[in-house]
């Protein structure tokens, strides 16, 4: 149980500006490279998307292409359609001393803190154990914790909940799927599977730190994203990399 946070002070982006799908993954990556503090950015999708993991081939998504945008993400994990979702991209920059913890705690605490924070508003959610992750048939969106580095190619969409995933009424809400960097660790994830309030990302946000800042992306993030959508996210040999 998470008491007085995560984090000691947290940086927030709420970010709804309705960026393209490659723009919204060269912003997360930007902001692991330039944040010195830990930060957690929100954001939706202005149309239907997908967004798919480091390891996952293009021809397990093409036949998408026509409805949604796609895009590759840096971290792992398998394929996540978004739309109606809450997404957000949480950097760990490697001078806070978290970043020393092992990958599976920081995604575990993470998820613990939205459990707390649903249950704010008498919303009922858990972070499921161990082998009980294999139990709930329910066809769910799938994000599992996957290094983008490890060698291992992500599962596809829809599938049960894996260790430490977040569950309400044995449905999937809530999954991440990670990259660590001599820069720092970037958590990506998605809620989805439930109506999201205004208020949910700021209690998310206070659930993780008590010393919270309202940020905004300034030009030098933004340009620096603008280069990676360009160059990275945006481009062809990115998109079919496998």
């Amino acid at each position: 149980m998470l008491c007085d946070g995560l984090f000691a002070t947290l940086d927030i982006y709420d970010d709804y500006a309705g960026h393209s799908a490659a723009m919204n993954m060269a912003i997360d990556e930007a902001l692991l490279n330039l944040a010195t503090t830990p930060s957690i950015r929100f954001y939706h999708w202005p149309s239907p998307a997908l967004s798919f993991g480091y390891f996952v081939k293009f021809t397990a998504v093409a036949g998408w292409q026509r409805e949604r945008e796609l895009v590759r993400r840096w971290t792992g994990g398998g394929i996540v359609f978004h739309g109606n979702d809450l997404t957000y991209a949480m950097v760990i920059p490697a001078n806070d001393p978290l970043f020393g913890k092992s990958a599976s705690w920081i995604y575990e605490q993470v998820h613990r803190a939205l459990v707390n924070a649903l249950a704010e508003t008498g919303r009922r959610a858990a972070v499921t154990p161990g082998d009980a992750a294999h139990a709930a048939p329910a066809k769910i969106f799938r994000m599992p914790f996957r290094r983008a580095n490890s060698g291992q190619t992500a599962s596809h969409c829809f599938a049960q909940p894996v260790n430490t995933d977040v569950t309400m009424n044995g449905r999937k809400i809530a999954g991440a799927a990670q990259r660590r960097t001599r820069r720092g660790l970037l958590q990506q994830g998605s809620i989805q599977g439930l109506e999201i309030d205004d208020g949910l990302a700021d209690r998310f946000a206070r659930a993780l730190s008590a010393n919270c800042e309202k940020r905004r992306p300034n030009d030098k993030l933004l340009n620096v994203a603008r280069a990676l959508a360009r160059d990275k996210y945006g481009a062809a040999s990115w998109l079919r990399r496998w």
